[in-house]
C-alpha cells in the first residue's frame, strides 16, 4: 500500500536527480538513485503536467492527508478489514506473539 498525492509538475521541488524507469509506453516511475525508494509516477499522455508523489517520502507526510480511495477494483479482499488488525507502535517481539 502506498499513499499518493497528485501535484502540478511545477509545484514539485526535488533535491537530487531521481532515476527513471519506463514502466509502460507512457508511464514513468521515478526512484532515488542512492537507495531505490519509489518517489513519483508520471504519465505525460494521460496526466499531462501532473506528477504523482508517494506521500510517505515527503519531509512531512501528514501535510497531504488521504482524501479518497482509488483503484479499489484491483484491491485484495483483506484490505477492507485492515483497520481491525492489531496495531504496534514499533517492531517488537509482540508481533511474534500476535501471530
Amino acid at each position: 500500500m502506498v499513499g499518493w498525492a497528485m501535484l502540478p509538475l511545477g509545484n514539485l521541488d526535488v533535491r537530487g536527480a531521481p532515476r527513471i524507469y519506463a514502466s509502460s509506453e507512457h508511464g514513468r516511475r521515478h526512484f532515488c538513485g542512492a537507495c531505490g525508494t519509489g518517489l513519483f509516477y508520471s504519465n505525460a499522455e494521460f496526466l499531462p503536467d501532473l506528477i504523482d508523489v508517494q506521500t510517505g517520502t515527503l519531509d512531512d507526510p501528514g501535510a497531504l492527508p488521504a482524501q479518497v480511495h482509488i483503484q479499489v477494483k484491483e484491491r485484495v479482499d483483506w484490505i477492507r478489514s485492515i483497520h481491525e488488525l492489531p496495531e504496534f507502535e514499533e517492531f517488537s517481539e509482540q508481533i511474534e506473539e500476535a501471530k
